[in-house]
């Protein structure tokens, strides 16, 4: 997709899985909720489609949601945030367990020997 900026297209039918979805989850029949910074959008995905989508930059927080790594901004108190902590803050809540696992995902993709 071109790098047309975010204001000048209809996120709602034009979106960037890896820059726009903050994270999403998987419901029965093909029907994915993806989250973005200041929308949800639901659409119906073939099992191809599903499972590219679980190959990109997302991580299993469990068994129906996986977020998007690249867009992280802080995980605290059982708690997955994008952006800012504020009240507005998106955030995904994970259990302590997966934190720990999630942390220890994200250190391994950013150290110098990752690469």
């Amino acid at each position: 997709m071109e790098n047309v900026p975010l204001k000048d297209r209809n996120v709602y039918e034009d979106f960037d899985v890896e820059t726009d979805i903050l994270y999403y989850r998987l419901g029965s029949s093909g029907l994915v909720s993806f989250h973005g910074s200041n929308y949800n959008i639901k659409k119906k995905l073939s099992a191809d489609q599903i499972e590219r989508l679980r190959s990109g930059p997302f991580y299993p927080v469990n068994s129906a949601c996986y977020v998007n790594t690249a867009l992280i901004s802080d995980i605290a108190d059982n708690t997955i945030y994008f952006g800012s902590k504020g009240p507005e803050a998106k955030r995904v809540p994970i259990s302590r367990w997966k934190a720990y696992l999630l942390r220890s995902h994200l250190s391994r993709m950013h150290s110098p020997t990752a690469q």
